[in-house]
């Protein structure tokens, strides 16, 4: 029986579809149950959506939080209650048409850099245990309240009036239709999004990703490994016999002179693979997410 496959699928998810119905649709098509997603997409935007496959489905949580790249259009003039073009009409205004490009460029130059963003009512945010967009949906309001974000890059890619097409990298949690909405009020006109696309998430971009219509047919070349995975977090490479332990759970002194810095977060690889996820306390390697992958022979040191 061939085994489940392993390892990051990089989808590019397309317009319509919900972040679950993706992994419901790579259920289907990968024949395996045991599949997460490592950021929300919305129904409308497309784009890049991390899928962990088997064992790496353990890794989620060490890939939420990279930054995001998105491109946008926002179109100024017109407010609606979800902050995209799904929602509800709620302001209208003609401003945009006596808006200079001096205006505008200073209206993003506000909202780059740390900003405390408070996110949309239609939102997958929980509160008191549900959904956001569940409670807007039945009418309800909740005062949410704003919450830190950093916004590194906002560029004006196009100015075709009423709409702007921008870039944004951002940090994870950050909500580009809010940003849109923050846009449209620093400039006094309102403003929703009509197109949103994440081009990257850390340094995976969408280039490499495959169709999400199209799952049946993954090319072995597309999978993301465990360890390529985190590479953005400090790696530690160990012979088999110490992978081994590892493997069991073992906590294991660091055997190297001087003082050993404490690390919250580091891969372990051995023989190219990852092996699991661990902490270095007090000079300890301590296992914390076992991957245990196959194993080859030797010994080594951690």
């Amino acid at each position: 029986m061939t085994p489940p496959p392993e390892g990051v699928l990089p989808v590019d998810k397309p317009r319509g579809p919900t972040s679950h119905d993706m992994v419901a649709r790579a259920r289907r098509a990968l024949g395996t149950r045991k599949i997460g997603h490592t950021g929300t997409l919305d129904p409308f935007a497309t784009g890049l959506l991390l899928l962990c496959v088997g064992r790496t489905t353990r890794l989620s949580e060490y890939l939420t939080g990279m930054d995001k790249r998105y491109e946008a259009v926002a179109r100024l003039g017109v407010a609606t209650d979800t902050l995209d073009l799904e929602g509800r009409v709620v302001a209208e205004s003609s401003g945009w048409a006596e808006l200079s490009a001096d205006e505008i460029e200073t209206a993003l130059g506000e909202l780059r850099g740390p900003l405390d963003q408070v996110p949309p009512q239609f939102s997958a945010k929980k509160v008191r245990g549900e959904a956001m967009h569940r409670r807007a949906r039945r009418g309800e309001r909740v005062e949410l309240e704003a919450r830190p974000v950093v916004i590194h890059e906002l560029e004006l890619l196009a100015w075709k009036p009423p709409e702007l097409r921008l870039e944004v990298r951002c940090s994870s949690g950050t909500y580009i239709r809010a940003l849109a909405r923050d846009l449209g009020e620093a400039l006094g006109v309102g403003a929703h999004l009509t197109e949103l696309r994440r081009t990257a998430v850390g340094s995976f971009s969408v280039d490499r990703a495959v169709d999400g219509d199209h799952l049946e047919t993954v090319p072995e070349e597309a999978w993301i490994s465990g360890l390529e995975a985190v590479r953005h977090l400090p790696r530690r490479t160990v012979g088999a016999e110490v992978a081994r332990a590892l493997a069991q759970g073992r906590p294991l002194p660091l055997r190297e002179p001087g003082e050993v810095p404490d690390e919250p977060v580091v891969a372990v690889a051995c023989d190219g693979a990852l092996v699991a996820m661990a902490e270095v306390s007090s000079g300890v390697l301590k296992p914390r997410k076992v991957l245990a992958p196959e194993l080859g022979q030797g010994g080594g040191t951690p």
